[in-house]
């Protein structure tokens, strides 16, 4: 995993570019999709923007930055095949990756330092899919984006 898609509303764009930095400084290529200001934007765009460079295969995985990282989770995880998580420490990052197997980390800039969001990031990057018996589970997620698709979700 070499190339990582990153995106970023007005609030995220300081910590992106801090993030980006630090990144092309391990030997990562980007694919920035932007925002490159501080000026407003909506924030559902650069979801959109990372989450297609992830499932066109133009990255390996995506990191999408907003004020909590909420709202870019939540967009990213419309896209069919996203599994985006929003991090707050490096224990919740670890996990999102071995246990669901995670391809968009979303930070939240306003609730996190800088250094804590390159820690994120650096256990997040660092942290395989465990597999066993989390695979079924996931693969329980890729049914309900087919059943999405065809829009009939099971009710229960």
């Amino acid at each position: 995993m070499r190339a990582i898609a990153l995106g970023a509303d007005h609030a995220g764009f300081p910590l992106k570019e801090h993030l980006k930095a630090w990144l092309i400084e391990q030997g990562y290529e980007v694919v920035d999709c932007g925002t490159q200001s501080s000026e407003s934007v909506d924030y559902p765009d650069y979801a959109a923007a990372v989450a297609g460079a992830v499932m066109a295969g133009k990255a390996d995985r995506g990191v999408l930055v907003c004020g909590t990282g909420l709202g870019m989770a939540i967009a990213a995880n419309k896209v069919p095949g996203i599994r985006a998580a929003a991090c707050t420490d490096a224990y919740i990052a670890r996990l999102s990756r071995e246990h669901n197997d995670a391809n968009v980390l979303a930070l939240g800039a306003r609730i996190t330092a800088r250094e804590a969001a390159v820690e994120i990031l650096a256990t997040w990057l660092a942290t395989e899919f465990a597999g066993g018996r989390h695979a079924l589970r996931v693969e329980k997620l890729a049914a309900l984006d087919r059943a999405k698709e065809r829009s009939d979700v099971p009710a229960r």
